[in-house]
């Protein structure tokens, strides 16, 4: 039978299955919280601590400006009015890391350099002490052999060498006089104007000089014995060190008559220049708008006119060159040039105005024919972008510069590389004078080098990475165009900077901004990321005008023309605007 406690029994089962199944749902609930709980706080902790990242690198309201163009070579910026966001810190942290791996690359490059100067250096010493050491045991060993005759010979034989050092003393201050005397006339000869006549006379005039100065030479005197030998053997030697710098002023001259023979150059035939181009004694400055174009499939980077003033080259990233004929208030299409290989940095015609040159993308330059479409040379050898190419004033020369850290001058007769300039630094820009090749580059330097020598004669430094390079007509003035949007004006003659142009509202829209002189060197134009014209007068250095035009978006290139009554701007919205 069943007592009291049997029929409470199952009620206490199923009690006990429904808490089982209560703890069972808890552990289950429990075990999915346990994992969401910590990621929350994780999160909690990244968002308070990007909150605090927030706030330390968000800048002041006027130290922002905004980004102008998002090129491969550009700075990152903000509006004053925009709060920094994630993604945007994200970008400046790539370009930040990015402009400390180039600023590491130039250091581990001037690092190799030093060091292979020290190791250079280090030889030489060991080779100077080497040497040093030979000489002083040679030395002591003379002593050591003079000595001993004096010691140990004959009676006579001291007599000897006692009765003949005074007459070499004796001897010696003469011939030191003369040998002073002919170390001076020596030095007048090399400041003495040498003439390089081809008379009939100039080989017997020679002659005679040579016979003179041969005679200022003292002969040595018969020696009588060992002992006084060996006196009379410092002033042999004497007199063979002025014949020796009487020969030299012999071969000197003899170098310049070959120099008159050969027509004014020791290695051949003189070098070949252009004609000079005649330009504009007072340049007009634009005022209006003439015409407008589409000209190319995107960006336009590069213009140049010709030397005539009405025909206009045009290079974008359409990797096309267009040339274009300045008719009345028209630009009107002559010619396209293709072939290129990459995107064209930079245009440039020869002073005659048959030849085009242009830097592009696919590390070379290459040389166009007017007339011709397809390309003639190829100027390769760069191992980077080639942002940079200008004929010199020397026929069938050029140069180039390159984001490999390297200038090149170039022979176009033959198209090869004549000379390679290793630079610390991305160049950006060059220009050529007479003897001198300037470069504009990333580190924020200008560099001369010259063209007869292998080394950089100066370096002139400005606040901010060269964009762009113009170089006056009369070769006295240099205008600078950088990324702190300024322009500069150095004057070569005391290679100083005499005037630095800023304006309200200019900024550089591009690491390859180009700015120019006027024809007359009266004006600087530069175009802003804004799309409008600046011109500053480079006497007074005040902003003379501002011309809001056509352009939507930054300028990368402008042009004035030589005859001064036309300027030509271009964009990066493949607009072509005539200005006049």
């Amino acid at each position: 039978m069943a007592g009291p406690g049997v029929p409470g029994a199952p009620v206490a089962r199923w009690k006990r299955h429904i808490v089982w199944q209560l703890r069972l749902r808890d552990r289950t609930q429990k075990a999915l919280f346990l994992e969401l709980v910590p990621a929350y706080n994780h999160l909690l902790e990244k968002a308070e601590l990007l909150d605090k990242f927030s706030k330390k690198l968000q800048p002041e309201p006027n130290s922002v400006t905004p980004t102008t163009h998002q090129g491969p070579w550009e700075e990152s910026g903000l509006d004053s009015d925009q709060v920094p966001s994630l993604a945007t810190l994200r970008v400046k942290w790539q370009e930040e890391e990015e402009g400390l791996r180039l600023v590491c690359g130039e250091m581990a490059y001037q690092v190799v350099e030093k060091s292979v100067a020290l190791g250079a250096l280090e030889s030489e010493l060991q080779e100077l002490q080497s040497r040093w050491e030979s000489r002083a045991s040679l030395v002591s060993g003379r002593e050591a052999g003079s000595s001993r005759p004096l010691e140990k010979g004959t009676g006579s034989r001291p007599a000897c060498v006692r009765g003949a050092a005074p007459g070499s003393q004796d001897a010696f201050y003469p011939t030191r006089a003369k040998q002073a005397r002919v170390s001076q006339e020596l030095k007048k000869a090399a400041k003495r104007t040498v003439s390089i006549s081809e008379g009939p006379d100039t080989v017997g005039d020679g002659m005679r000089e040579r016979t003179e100065t041969l005679a200022l030479a003292p002969e040595p005197e018969p020696l009588e014995n060992e002992a006084c030998e060996k006196w009379k053997r410092p002033f042999r030697s004497a007199s063979a060190t002025s014949l020796t710098l009487s020969h030299c002023v012999d071969v000197v001259k003899g170098l310049l008559d070959f120099k008159k023979r050969r027509g004014h150059s020791i290695g051949g035939a003189p070098e070949q220049r252009y004609q000079i181009i005649p330009v504009c004694v007072a340049t007009r400055l634009p005022t209006q708008v003439q015409d407008v174009l589409d000209a190319h499939l995107s960006e336009v980077n590069a213009v140049r006119f010709g030397p005539n003033s009405s025909l206009l080259a045009t290079g974008g990233a359409d990797r096309l060159i267009h040339l274009w004929n300045v008719v009345g208030s028209r630009l009107e299409v002559n010619q396209t040039l293709e072939g290129a290989g990459g995107s064209i940095t930079s245009v440039d015609f020869d002073p005659s105005g048959y030849q085009v040159l242009a830097a592009t993308y696919n590390q070379a330059a290459q040389l166009w024919k007017v007339g011709e479409a397809q390309s003639k040379e190829t100027l390769s050898g760069h191992k980077d972008k080639v942002t940079a190419a200008k004929f010199k004033l020397t026929r069938h020369q050029a140069v180039t510069g390159s984001r490999d850290r390297t200038v090149k001058e170039w022979d176009l007769g033959r198209a090869y590389c004549s000379r390679t300039i290793n630079v610390l630094s991305y160049c950006n820009d060059v220009v050529c004078g007479d003897h001198i090749i300037i470069s504009g580059h990333n580190d924020q330097k200008i560099r001369f080098w010259d063209s007869r020598g292998p080394h950089c004669t100066q370096v002139i430094p400005v606040q901010g990475r060269v964009t762009s390079l113009s170089l006056s007509h009369d070769q006295l003035h240099l205008l600078s165009c950088s990324r702190d949007n300024t322009l500069k004006v150095i004057d070569l003659r005391v290679s100083n900077i005499r005037q630095v142009f800023r304006a309200d509202g200019f900024k550089c829209g591009s690491d390859w901004t180009k700015a120019v002189f006027s024809p007359d060197r009266s004006y600087a134009l530069a175009g802003s990321y804004d799309g409008a014209l600046y011109i500053w007068d480079v006497d007074t250095g005040k902003l003379e005008s501002r011309l809001q035009g056509p352009h939507c978006t930054a300028v990368n290139a402008v042009a004035w023309c030589y005859s001064g009554s036309h300027v030509v701007s271009v964009d990066q919205g493949r607009k072509v605007v005539l200005w006049h």
